[in-house]
């Protein structure tokens, strides 16, 4: 089982029909994990925590959005056994905490049946780049036991200058996507390691790290990069999926 790296885009990813939406939907077929570990960007902490909920609520952290996007339920179980061990395992805080859209998203899109338990992994998102990859490190090994490990962020990600769903990518969102392409097929891990200094655009394209960061965790739990998905959504959303072996 390789760990993946998910660019879950817009909330509105779950209901219109992209390219992404698509691929995600195709992806999943493709997999039959016994559980699913994800780090999402959209839980930030200072500390390590996981939630050992038996049966996680869906969180709409968002909002503006269509009502029919709050309608939607993902009703997958959690794995409490599963939670407890990994905070023994990796000295984390064991709490109880639904799904965010940064998990819930992609998961109904690969897994709509819900029939596979999901156990959420807060992102501590003061670590360093190196921890975050040391995290994964340590997931690594639940690989072999047919366990999913999914970091859910954004290739690019700048809400600021968020554009139509169908808009050209600006070259300065292009020339980030295309340089941390090009060093997760070269496995440059040094250079991934430094990309808010290393990377052309970091700070436009990614204004905070927590979308970036989910990367590192799911390189972490794998090994060399394969990207199974591109494409650009609002202009500055490239979608990006990548595949660690």
């Amino acid at each position: 089982m390789q760990s993946l790296f998910i660019s879950h885009g817009s909330p509105m990813l779950a209901l219109t029909e992209t390219s992404a939406h698509d691929f995600l939907r195709e992806l999943g077929q493709t997999l039959k994990p016994r559980a699913v570990i994800v780090v999402s960007a959209h839980w930030e902490s200072r500390q390590l925590l996981v939630s050992t909920s038996k049966r996680p609520e869906t969180i709409h952290d968002f909002g503006g959005f269509p009502r029919a996007l709050f309608e939607v339920q993902y009703p997958a179980p959690g794995e409490p056994e599963l939670a407890l061990r990994l905070a023994r395992e990796l000295n984390a805080v064991p709490v109880e905490r639904g799904l965010d859209h940064g998990a819930w998203v992609p998961l109904s899109l690969m897994f709509p049946e819900a029939d596979v338990p999901v156990v959420s992994l807060s992102l501590p998102v003061a670590w360093s780049n190196a921890e975050l990859v040391a995290l994964g490190e340590k997931l690594a090994t639940l690989r072999e036991e047919n366990i999913l490990v999914v970091g859910s962020g954004s290739l690019t990600h700048n809400l600021m200058e968020l554009q139509a769903l169908a808009a050209p990518m600006p070259a300065w969102v292009g020339e980030f996507a295309d340089w941390a392409h090009a060093r997760l097929e070269a496995d440059d891990r040094d250079a991934l390691l430094d990309w808010e200094s290393a990377a052309p655009k970091a700070r436009e394209n990614h204004p905070t790290p927590e979308h970036f960061q989910p990367l590192l965790v799911a390189m972490g739990a794998g090994g060399k990069a394969e990207r199974l998905h591109h494409s650009v959504e609002h202009g500055v959303l490239a979608m990006d999926v990548y595949a660690f072996g």
